[in-house]
């Protein structure tokens, strides 16, 4: 059996609850470890971020341990009894993506695929690469692989697209990861934000798994490295469009079909009544797709329905070449909407997208686009949505800014963007209804819930991410703003951190660089720069953090906004207490809670203080917990329990019962802790709140564990 306060044992529990700081309960039991740690070493001790300071940390509560046999009990009760957080293990059997039905040749690269997953293992991870130019075939030759080897790996098949077209689309490991664990079941409350903490858990999660793992669309082996594992049962299918250098993976180059399997491909896709009608067309056809599949695939129509393509150069890239010929066979309406989608790289389309770009009826663009998946123009990617292939866009984009002109094309990309932003605004508030920090409306939609709204911001993120460094690009500091604005529900309520920095990077730049803004500016910037350092503590990127959120700091007092202000204060002591800096945290709720005190009734904010004030003096006991004042705490935090009872907020009153319970835990006072754990318990399961509860519970087997 191993000893609980052995080095390994308690390193193993440190970074267990660092993976675990993606919700509440996560938070609350690294705070109650670093209480822990400043008892078992009589000083505060800056709280570990990497895997050497883990150890230290864990080498300084081992030496405690061994000199204060109660430090050694209460560690080893809080070790024992911490929740297994639901969800960490794979929920159901993820699948690949449908296969396509007409498939043929690569028989060279089913065998090299076969090997490598098929050799025996040596401790170096199964990795293939399958490259080759666009339209080449890549991806369905990985899914068709993938299907039909399904049943060598039982535990699953997870696939997500690393959007490679370009290294601004390219996602980072962390956004990655946390679409694998996704693939995996794992609910977004548990998922960890940090890259280090999502690739570890990833790592641990498939060590015993049989799972096949296609990572489509890469851009360097930079990208994919990190998230590559040794684990005998997984095996890595990489596809990109050109050798990675740098990445051990077993090369499987796909080049043009041979003739035969050309034709056979065509005959599938155009029918063999349309071939044999038009043999000198399906010819000249099958010398300009040059054994390209998806080339192949987009001119069928063109053979089938109109007749031979119009000429080009058989020497043509074959995906331009083909794509000219299809886009000459649409009608106006088609060809326009075509052009004009092109003109930014939108993660998809869809006809609320298409009907803001050509200004048209909502009504008719599924049909439009209807039409261009159909000439293989667009691609599916969900009920009513599309994607253009990066060959295919780029064509369509020069074709826009040829055929419309530059006016038009800016006005057009202005609607798309401007639709986005009404769009995430209204799902914003609907989801936030209460939440000062997102803006109203300007033109609300139909009423929903507050989760189909959050459905509606997690569903389009990719795209609104997109349509703020379109706004940026145009200079558009309004729309880029009210984008940006509207992304908190999806940072505070989905975890999406990790893709939500870069569009937030962008606009703060716009916004910084409004030289000397008024008020509004000063507050929008300001809350702008709150969000990105949000999601850097979520990311561990403490440093920039903290300098956004002074920066958001100092544009709140400069626009005399006492509620934002505070607010941001308050952050900084959140930080702290992340941090284990528990006098620092309590200068900041202490400055926090002066500047609450000054917004007098009938001032912006003076509703909220009924909340905000509770939620203050709760900070406040967390921060003299954690510095070892635990009488001052406990009267702090009886406080915070009796406001949160007269408002009627069950939840945060559970949450600062819960708090006040840890305090008589870590005084050695378990009798006085059990009724107000249990009482915390009661609460938290009226409010089904699953998180908070089990570690409630946890709390509470600690004050019954002998």
């Amino acid at each position: 059996m191993t000893d609980p306060v052995s080095l390994a044992a308690i390193s193993g529990v440190l970074g267990a609850i660092g993976m675990g700081m993606a919700n509440e309960a996560g938070r609350a039991a690294w705070e109650n470890t670093g209480a822990l740690v400043r008892r078992a070493v009589g000083r505060p001790v800056p709280a570990p971020r990497r895997s050497a300071e883990v150890e230290r940390v864990a080498a300084l509560l081992r030496e405690g341990a061994e000199r204060d046999p109660e430090l050694a009990r209460m560690w080893e009760r809080f070790a024992s009894t911490l929740p297994t957080a639901p969800g960490l293990s794979p929920v159901g059997t993820p699948r690949l993506p449908a296969a396509t039905r007409h498939f043929t040749d690569r028989r060279q690269a089913l065998r090299l695929l076969d090997r490598e997953a098929d050799r025996k293992f040596d401790g170096r991870p199964r990795v293939a690469l399958l490259h080759g130019p666009e339209g080449i075939g890549t991806t369905a030759t990985a899914l068709y692989w993938g299907s039909k080897r399904a049943g060598d790996f039982p535990d699953g098949q997870v696939h997500v697209d690393l959007h490679g077209w370009s290294a601004r689309s390219a996602l980072g490991p962390a956004a990655v990861a946390g679409r694998l664990l996704r693939e995996l079941g794992l609910p977004a409350e548990v998922n960890p934000h940090g890259a280090d903490e999502r690739l570890e858990l990833w790592r641990r999660l498939v060590a015993d798994l049989r799972l096949l793992v296609v990572l489509d669309h890469a851009y360097s082996a930079a990208q994919v490295r990190p998230l590559l594992t040794s684990a005998p049962g997984v095996c890595t299918l990489v596809t990109a469009r050109h050798p990675l250098p740098g990445l051990d993976a077993v090369p499987v180059p796909l080049g043009p079909l041979a003739a035969r399997d050309a034709r056979r491909l065509l005959t599938h896709f155009a029918g063999s009544e349309a071939v044999a009608a038009a043999p000198d067309a399906a010819k000249d056809l099958l010398v300009r797709c040059a054994g390209s599949p998806y080339a192949l695939r987009t001119a069928a129509p063109l053979l089938s329905v109109h007749g031979a393509p119009g000429p080009g150069a058989a020497d043509a890239e074959p995906v331009a070449a083909l794509t000219e010929s299809a886009y000459r066979a649409l009608d106006a309406d088609a060809a326009r909407v075509f052009r004009l989608l092109a003109l930014r790289d939108w993660p998809h389309v869809d006809a609320g997208s298409a009907a803001w770009a050509m200004r048209t009826d909502p009504a008719t663009a599924p049909v439009l686009l209807g039409v261009l998946a159909d000439r293989g123009l667009l691609e599916p990617a969900g009920p009513g949505r599309y994607r253009f292939r990066p060959a295919v866009r780029r064509h369509a984009e020069l074709l826009a800014r040829h055929e419309d002109g530059p006016q038009a094309c800016a006005a057009s990309v202005a609607r798309v963007v401007r639709g986005h932003a009404d769009l995430a605004e209204d799902a914003a508030h609907r989801a936030l209804p209460q939440s000062w920090r997102v803006p109203r409306p300007a033109r609300p939609g139909p009423p929903v819930s507050k989760a189909e709204a959050l459905e509606t911001l997690v569903r389009e993120a990719a795209n609104l991410f997109e349509a703020v460094h379109a706004a940026a690009d145009a200079g558009d500091r309004e729309a880029a703003v009210r984008l940006a604005r509207s992304l908190w529900p999806l940072q505070l309520k989905a975890g999406r951190h990790a893709e939500a920095v870069p569009a937030l990077r962008t606009a703060v730049r716009l916004a910084a660089a409004d030289g000397e803004p008024c008020a509004t500016g000063l507050r929008d910037r300001a809350a702008l720069r709150f969000q990105l350092a949000m999601s850097l503590t979520e990311l561990r990127e403490d440093a920039e953090a903290e300098a956004e959120f002074r920066a958001a700091a100092e544009d709140e007092r400069a626009a005399g906004h006492i509620r934002g202000h505070a607010s941001v204060v308050e952050a900084l002591g959140l930080l702290r207490l992340r941090q284990w800096e528990w006098p620092e945290a309590l200068a900041f709720f202490d400055e926090a809670h002066a500047l609450y005190g000054t917004i007098s009734p009938g001032d912006e904010g003076h509703a909220d203080l009924a909340r905000a004030l509770p939620l203050i003096e709760r900070h406040r006991g967390r921060a003299l917990r954690g510095a070892g004042r635990f009488e001052e705490a406990r009267a702090l935090l009886r406080t915070a329990v009796e406001s949160f009872e007269a408002i009627g907020d069950d939840y945060n009153r559970a949450r600062a019962l819960t708090d006040l319970a840890e305090t008589h835990l870590l005084a050695a006072a378990p009798a006085a802790a059990l009724p107000l754990i249990d009482e915390a318990i009661a609460l938290l399961d009226a409010q089904k709140a699953d998180h908070p509860l089990a570690y409630a519970r946890s709390v509470r087997a600690r004050c019954v564990t002998p």
